[in-house]
């Protein structure tokens, strides 16, 4: 499903329709904004339907509890009283940690303080709902060859200058003409259009949460699964419970290094690999993908940190995912990622003994198939976001028998 702004978008410029808010590069003439502005609705449209969100507090509920809206600093005794606006809250949901008044928005711009009460605008108002390769998320050692109903709202946290989702991911509701679905419609059409899973991406999912979470609890009555394609910036409450109602989630690991997330994505590092551990510890599936970007994350010294991090901290099992970079959003000055460079990453992770290292947007590359870690030879061998061929028996090795990690039931 096309979101009615990205094909009023692509009108604007010419080009043929894309399906799930890819991003589009023109900028909207006078005639295009009043067009959107005729087929957006109001926040109070948006507000009929917005429940009461989860993971916040405010200085009544917190009580004597300072830390729970100040977690950088408790403020001492004896310092001069702080006066609290009864009115704003703190949530709870992601790392930015927005203190929000009356009126206003996080960061995200998906969730709005309501008289003193967080709301959730994107619950059950999906910009963008379609039927994708589970490659495409991408998972290459989650059920393989799978259909994904996929879906996603507006928001995100994150700032990310690459980001090629980014007309619903820097969006508000209130910006695109949606109709609120209930989770158990969600579920209803992923079974009948025999989707194995259901997909909560393009967007951050976090922001979204609770929505998530019902539909994924509904799916598990209908025994199908869920899985997550995040940047890992959610807190660890709202994530151990994410990890309890999904089955796979993959996580962007953007870069290496603080100045990379703060300069490029409007974020930290340490919170994601925080998430990272936590997934990892709670025996839900993992993947990781790390988007090289010439110029910004690709050196020698920023890839390696990674790699040994992941071999370090998360084993050798865990799928790590070089994807190449095309220019979108904020950084089309840069070129697409050379091959080459993909290559050596990969290679640097597999010296390093971790056992499925992928290189990511890169058609028929030798680096899109499963090998078995132990006999070398392919298990999964993929065309695009296609599986041409499963050699695997058992979730094992169909050569020599060596077990393959992931979930292929």
């Amino acid at each position: 499903m096309i979101t009615r702004r990205a094909f009023l978008e692509t009108v604007a410029r010419g080009a043929p329709a894309i399906t799930g808010g890819a991003a589009l590069l023109a900028a909207t003439p006078a005639w295009l904004e009043a067009a959107l502005r005729a087929q957006s609705l109001t926040i109070q449209d948006v507000l009929r339907t917005a429940p009461k969100a989860r993971y916040w507090t405010t200085s009544a509920l917190a009580g004597s509890d300072c830390a729970a809206c100040h977690p950088a600093g408790v403020p001492k005794a004896g310092a001069k009283p702080y006066t609290h606006d009864p009115r704003a809250v703190r949530c709870l949901l992601c790392a930015q940690g927005c203190t929000i008044k009356a009126g206003g928005r996080g960061k995200c711009r998906a969730r709005m303080n309501v008289g003193g009460e967080l709301r959730s605008l994107v619950y059950g108002r999906p910009l963008a709902i379609h039927i994708d390769p589970i490659e495409k998320k991408p998972f290459y050692n989650f059920l393989p060859g799978a259909d994904a109903f996929s879906l996603g709202t507006s928001g995100c946290p994150l700032r990310c200058k690459f980001c090629q989702n980014w007309t619903l991911s820097q969006s508000s509701p209130e910006d695109n003409d949606t109709q609120f679905i209930v989770p158990a419609a969600i579920v209803q059409s992923a079974a009948a259009n025999k989707s194995a899973v259901v997909a909560f991406t393009y967007n951050e999912p976090t922001v979204f949460t609770e929505y998530l979470l019902d539909i994924a609890r509904e799916a598990k009555k209908r025994r199908l699964r869920s899985v997550l394609v995040s940047c890992g910036f959610m807190n660890e409450a709202p994530l151990a419970e994410m990890c309890a109602a999904l089955d796979a989630i993959k996580i962007d690991l953007k870069g290496f290094s603080e100045d990379f997330y703060r300069s490029v994505s409007g974020a930290e590092l340490k919170p994601v690999l925080r998430s990272i551990k936590q997934v990892a510890k709670s025996g839900v599936h993992l993947e990781i993908v790390n988007l090289v970007v010439p110029t910004l994350n690709d050196g020698k010294a920023s890839v390696q940190g990674l790699v040994d991090w992941v071999a370090g901290e998360l084993g050798a099992d865990v799928p790590v995912h070089f994807t190449r970079f095309h220019p979108d959003y904020q950084l089309l000055n840069l070129p697409p990622t050379p091959i080459a460079t993909l290559e050596r990453a990969r290679e640097a992770a597999m010296a390093k003994g971790l056992h499925y290292a992928y290189v990511g947007n890169v058609p028929d590359h030798p680096g899109n198939h499963t090998y078995c870690p132990k006999c070398g030879k392919i298990v999964i061998k993929r065309s695009g976001f296609l599986v041409d061929q499963m050699n695997l028996r058992n979730g094992a090795c169909a050569f020599c028998g060596a077990r393959i990690a992931g979930v292929f039931a």
